[in-house]
């Protein structure tokens, strides 16, 4: 659910990186001619390090290797083998089951209300009463079940006091605010993983910006309407653009002056990372001038890194099932209330909220965003198609 209401220009092909070529070819990467005979390609270990510096967001660093296709040694061979056979079957049967409980509910629940349309959205985040309830609580028990089933059995929460370095504005202010002026319009995190989601739902069910075609999707259309998901064509360069950034400011000022609306949660990137990086925020979650409340995600490993950087999506869940435990450590940093040269400045807004969150993190502020990372990508997969 990569997100945040920036279209991107598509990379121009003259940055994609020198890296692996044939002997004697001097040709970019990606460009092949038919009237070459095939050679075996040699792999220069330079340009590849040299990719890695300028990529590093994205570099996997655990035993799997680049893209998950590294070369394994026979223990974790092994270690694979036993979770293929003894978790894999487990863990799909009992996420499935989860998925299609928590599917029959939303569908009860919903069963003769109509959705709450505006501006070609659609959701049911704003019902109340029992309805809203039993989808709420119901949502956060199922989301952390999964994730107890995808190893998570433990979780380690922080949560850091309002005194962080002296970086939250308004301080003196913010202690003579009601409880309303005091709630966050939205919950800004740094985006590692897919599961980055599961973990965010089962802690404050927050609606998310999603891609239009997740709405059609079995099973997740409904519950992503119930989670009062905005969709967004994320490729379009339609009109449309405006309006879903219009509904996603109103939502995040209804979130911060109503207790009973339904949260926003925004990752302010637009991609994952590997984890030890953060990127530059687009705004979308800091035009409607509200408090946030950032959010730090870390994935320690050993073996595997649960961390959707450089790797294929059902590669990545199959290794990760196959793993017997996995870890994650959530920060949750205090309300941050924008001063007014911020509010009146979107980037300086988000540009301060990513530096406290790299700082709180022991995160590295990166320059590169999702253009750098398909062009990354594109030439992993020029490499190993030339292997």
């Amino acid at each position: 659910m990569e997100s945040e209401l920036k279209t991107l220009a598509p990379t121009p092909a003259g940055s994609l990186p020198e890296s692996t070529m044939p002997i004697d070819d001097n040709r970019p990467l990606l460009k092949s001619d038919p009237s070459t005979p095939q050679i075996q390609s040699q792999v220069s270990n330079s340009n590849i390090e040299e990719m890695e510096k300028k990529y590093a967001a994205f570099v996997r660093h655990d035993v799997y290797g680049t893209m998950g296709r590294g070369e394994l040694p026979w223990a974790e061979k092994l270690l694979l083998v036993l979770g293929l056979i003894l978790l894999v079957p487990i863990r799909v049967v009992a996420s499935m089951s989860i998925l299609v409980i928590y599917y029959i509910i939303c569908r009860v629940c919903t069963v003769l209300k109509a959705p709450n349309r505006e501006d070609e959205q659609e959701d049911y985040a704003h019902m109340g009463g029992w309805r809203r309830a039993v989808i709420v609580q119901s949502g956060r028990f199922f989301s952390r079940a999964l994730l107890f089933v995808f190893g998570f059995y433990w979780i380690q929460k922080t949560s850091r006091s309002n005194d962080v370095e002296g970086k939250l504005n308004n301080e003196s202010e913010s202690k003579d605010q009601s409880e309303e002026m005091e709630r966050p319009g939205a919950i800004v995190s740094n985006h590692v993983s897919y599961l980055d989601i599961l973990y965010h739902m089962s802690s404050s069910f927050p609606s998310f910006v999603a891609k239009r075609s997740v709405a059609k999707l079995p099973l997740i259309g409904l519950i992503s309407k119930c989670l009062g998901c905005i969709y967004v064509q994320r490729e379009s360069k339609s009109s449309d653009f405006k309006g879903v950034s219009g509904v996603v400011n109103e939502r995040i000022r209804e979130a911060h002056q109503n207790k009973f609306a339904p949260k926003m949660m925004l990752f302010p990137e637009g991609t994952t990372t590997n984890g030890d990086y953060i990127l530059p925020f687009k705004t979308g979650a800091f035009l409607a001038q509200a408090p946030v409340l950032p959010v730090i995600l870390r994935y320690p490993y050993q073996r595997f890194s649960p961390a959707w950087d450089s790797i294929a999506g059902a590669r990545h869940v199959l290794l990760l099932l196959c793993q017997f435990v996995n870890y994650m450590e959530v920060t949750q940093l205090p309300v941050y209330y924008p001063s007014q040269q911020e509010k009146d400045d979107p980037k300086l807004y988000a540009e301060n909220v990513r530096r406290l969150m790299a700082h709180e993190g022991n995160l590295i502020l990166s320059d590169i965003g999702l253009a750098e990372k398909r062009v990354y990508h594109a030439a992993l997969n020029g490499l190993f198609c030339q292997r």
